[in-house]
């Protein structure tokens, strides 16, 4: 089964209420794909300290959120070097996708690129 794997864009869009996103997250969740993403995408976007952030807290329930370890550190910087691109948070992105998921993300160009180098099928959907 595939998933939508989340960078930051498509936490910010959910927060600021943009239910062209939040209706693609559902219909996506009612098809029975999983929403993936990583801790510090979490860290990219939770900036509320009394948990106002009502839509994002609802979405983060719904995703499974991978954590980063010393070995996906590793090859993330791997991956970067192999690219010639720099945030290492969009290279893990692109690291915990696998065969056949869908990367829903705000930064196209450089997630491509990372995509293509990691050497699996995956789809780099613009938000």
């Amino acid at each position: 089964m595939s998933a939508l794997v989340l960078d930051s864009g498509a936490f910010v869009a959910v927060d600021r209420g943009d239910r062209g996103m939040i209706a693609r997250l559902r219909v996506a969740l009612r098809h029975g794909m999983d929403l993936r993403t990583h801790a510090m995408v979490v860290a990219q976007v939770w900036r509320d300290p009394s948990g106002r952030q009502a839509e994002l807290s609802r979405l983060l329930r719904a995703v499974d959120v991978r954590s980063i370890d010393e070995q996906l550190g590793r090859e993330a910087g791997l991956l970067l070097a192999r690219t010639k691109t720099s945030d290492p948070i969009d290279a893990t992105v692109a690291l915990i996708a696998r065969d056949g998921d869908c990367i829903l993300t705000s930064d196209v160009r450089d997630l491509k690129r990372l995509a293509a180098a990691t050497r699996r099928r995956l789809a780099v959907v613009p938000i």
